[in-house]
C-alpha cells in the first residue's frame, strides 16, 4: 500500500452551516474526519466576512479554534482576480480596481492573511474581460497581471493557484494552459474544477480534454460535479440560472472517474513540487454546491457536504487513490493535548 498515491482531503467548510460560524464549520469538518479546510466566508463572532476582510483579532481567534479542533487551513479561498480588466460598463456588477492599487492592497492582504493562517496556498482567478467579448483578446493583459501576482507570491514564499471558471479569461483548459505557460512562474499552479467546465454547456469529452490540457500545471483540484441539462439556453456566458444541477462526484457528467484515474499518476510529481514549498501534500478540495452555487460561493448544508464527501470517496476508491480521515489513534493522541497533522 505504501506505493499507492495519496491525497489530502479538504473542503470549503462555509458550504456546510447556514450561519457560517467558525465553530460550526470546524465541528462539521471534525465530524466528517477532515483535518484541513479552505477558508472563504466565516463568522468569527462579528458577522459573516470574506476571509480577506478578517481583522487581526479575528485571525487570532480563528487560529485558537484551529488548535482546539486540530484542524488546519489548506488554502485561502480568496477572490483575487475576480475583478474587471477594463473600466467599462458591461452590464455586470463586477468591480474594477486599478491594478497597481490592487497589487499593493488586495494581493498583499491575501498574502498577509495566508501567512497568518499558516497556509502557503492562495486560490485566485484570471480576471473578467468585458461581458460578451472574446476572452482570448484579453490574454496578454491577464498574463501580465497574473505574472505580477505570481512574482509577489514568489517574494513571500507562497503559491498562487489559478482556478478555471466560466466568464473569466481562463474559462477552459486551453486558455488556462496558455496563461500558465506564458507566465512560467514556479509559484503559479493551476486548479482544475470539472463542473466549472461542464456548466458552460460543455460535454464530458470537453471536460476531460480541459483536464488534460491543464494537467501539466496542476497543483490541486476542486471537486464538484454537474448534471448536464439540455433545456438550459446557452447565452454566451454562465448566469445564475445555469448554476444549478450540481451533484456529487460519482453522480455527474464531468467524468471524475476518468479524470482522477489519470490524476493518480500525477500525484507523486505534484507532491514533490509541493514539498519544495513546505506544503504537506496534494489536496483535493470539496466545493460541492449541492443546494446551490453562485459567483462568489455556494451552499450544500451539513447533510449535503457529507453526501458529497462520500461520493468523492467512492470515486477515489475506484481510482485507486488513498486518502486519510481521522482515526481512533489520532483521537487517543489528542487526549494528551497533541495535535496531529
Amino acid at each position: 500500500m505504501s506505493n499507492v498515491p495519496e491525497v489530502i482531503l479538504t473542503g470549503f467548510a462555509d458550504e456546510g452551516p447556514v450561519s457560517k460560524r467558525a465553530e460550526e464549520q470546524l465541528t462539521l469538518l471534525a465530524a466528517l474526519g477532515l483535518q484541513y479546510y479552505s477558508i472563504r466566508f466565516v463568522d468569527v463572532g462579528q458577522g459573516v466576512k470574506n476571509v480577506m476582510k478578517l481583522t487581526s483579532q479575528e485571525v487570532e481567534r480563528l487560529n485558537q479554534l484551529h488548535r482546539e479542533f486540530g484542524i488546519r487551513v489548506s488554502s485561502l479561498g480568496s477572490p483575487i482576480g475576480k475583478v474587471k480588466l477594463e473600466d467599462v460598463e458591461d452590464g455586470t456588477s463586477n468591480r474594477f480596481v486599478p491594478f497597481d492599487r490592487y497589487l499593493k492592497e488586495d494581493v498583499a492582504r491575501a498574502i498577509e492573511i495566508a501567512h497568518a493562517l499558516g497556509t502557503k496556498l492562495i486560490r485566485g482567478f484570471s480576471f473578467y474581460p468585458p461581458k460578451g467579448s472574446d476572452p482570448s483578446r484579453y490574454r496578454d493583459r491577464s498574463v501580465e497581471r497574473i505574472g505580477a501576482i505570481a512574482e509577489a507570491c514568489r517574494r513571500e514564499g507562497v503559491i498562487f493557484g489559478l482556478e478555471v471558471e466560466a466568464n473569466l479569461v481562463g474559462h477552459d483548459g486551453e486558455s488556462m494552459a496558455v496563461i500558465y505557460d506564458r507566465v512560467a512562474s514556479p509559484n503559479l499552479f493551476l486548479i482544475f474544477d470539472a463542473a466549472n467546465i461542464l456548466v458552460q454547456k460543455g460535454s464530458r469529452a470537453e471536460t476531460v480534454a480541459s483536464y488534460h490540457r491543464m494537467k501539466h500545471g496542476l497543483g490541486w483540484m476542486h471537486i464538484k460535479d454537474y448534471r448536464a441539462d439540455a433545456s438550459l439556453e446557452w447565452k454566451g456566458c454562465v448566469d445564475e440560472e445555469m448554476l444549478k444541477n450540481f451533484v456529487p462526484a460519482d453522480q455527474g457528467d464531468s467524468g471524475h472517474s476518468e479524470i482522477l484515474g489519470d490524476f493518480r499518476e500525477r500525484i507523486p510529481g505534484i507532491l514533490q513540487k509541493m514539498a519544495d514549498f513546505g506544503v504537506p501534500g496534494v489536496f483535493l478540495d470539496l466545493e460541492p454546491h449541492l443546494k446551490g452555487g453562485g459567483q462568489f460561493g455556494g451552499f450544500s448544508g451539513p447533510d449535503g457536504f457529507g453526501v458529497a464527501l462520500r461520493g468523492l470517496l467512492r470515486v477515489l476508491d475506484h481510482a485507486g487513490i488513498r486518502y486519510k480521515l481521522t482515526d481512533y489513534g489520532e483521537i487517543e493522541r489528542a487526549k494528551t493535548g497533541v495535535v496531529t497533522s
